[in-house]
């Protein structure tokens, strides 16, 4: 692959799977100077996120997207990748040179390999961001990283791509891919459920408007996380008050039995983190411990 000043020479991009993510990354290497010439479409929403983002793209078969292109996203869902990628070497379409990138988090590159075979360059190009289908997903990667994952030679062309997009790329090996996806999932996925029912709760404490009193609250949390780690923590666990926890335990039940399990093994993971850290006093552990238990 040429290259201009360490940067890929510019390429016809073509979008298999135009939804939230791939709409908004042909999006982005448009506006980083390549051209995006063709797309897949079924659905309305797809035909409608081709002609808002990638005006310039023709819809037409995804073999046809392979032909017409230099680089091809591959942007279905996780389930869908495989055979997608079967099928197209299934074709015989010519996949010799040409830039293969999904986005898939939990997936590297050897989930390409008989695109590969057939002599494709896999990129697996994942960005940690949320996408919600809104104009503001596209302005949201340059403040984002990519997960990124290739064949040695290729490091250079996958790293400057997302350079190009604005993003930080973050190097991640073949084999620690599923673990980088499991760590963003439950971190991104998970908070989102905690949150939602910290929000049910307080409703169902009578607290009028839940967001408002969560926001301040939550994202020094956040902030206190990602600046300090465990000992950014505070609250009735760090302190060991096992009276406490216990309340809490009482009143779930009560009111919230279905949030009872997911609290008593969060409170257990965050005490054995602070244990580890030296953050608990062990007489403090031993009784919060067992209230856990209980």
């Amino acid at each position: 692959m040429e290259t201009t000043r360490g940067r890929p020479a510019r390429l016809r991009v073509g979008v298999i799977g135009p939804g939230r993510v791939g709409s908004v990354l042909g999006q982005a290497l448009g506006r980083a100077g390549h051209k995006v010439v063709a797309a897949t479409a079924v659905s309305e929403t797809s035909k409608d996120n081709v002609a808002s983002r990638l005006p310039t793209a023709r819809i037409l078969d995804a073999p046809e997207v392979v032909g017409a292109s230099d680089l091809v996203l591959l942007t279905v869902p996780d389930d869908a990748l495989p055979d997608l990628v079967e099928g197209l070497a299934a074709t015989g379409a010519d996949l010799r040179g040409k830039i293969l990138v999904h986005a898939s988090g939990a997936h590297g590159y050897g989930i390409l390999a008989p695109a590969t075979i057939a002599g494709a360059l896999p990129l697996a190009l994942h960005p940690a961001m949320t996408f919600t289908g809104r104009d503001e997903d596209v302005e949201r990667l340059a403040h984002c990283a990519f997960g990124v994952t290739a064949p040695d030679q290729l490091r250079p062309i996958a790293e400057a791509l997302v350079v190009e997009m604005g993003a930080e790329p973050v190097w991640i090996t073949e084999d620690r891919r599923t673990l980088y996806h499991a760590a963003l999932a439950g971190g991104a996925n998970h908070l989102v459920t905690l949150v939602a029912d910290s929000a049910s709760l307080l409703a169902a404490a009578g607290v009028p408007e839940p967001g408002r009193m969560l926001a301040p609250m939550l994202s020094a949390a956040l902030d206190n996380a990602l600046r300090l780690g465990i000992h950014g923590l505070s609250g009735p666990v760090l302190r060991g008050d096992a009276g406490t926890v216990a309340g809490h335990i009482e009143q779930l039940r009560e009111n919230a039995p279905e949030s009872v399990a997911s609290y008593v093994e969060l409170a257990r993971l965050t005490a054995d983190r602070a244990i580890n850290a030296g953050m608990l006093d062990p007489a403090d552990a031993a009784r919060l411990l067992d209230v856990l238990r209980r």
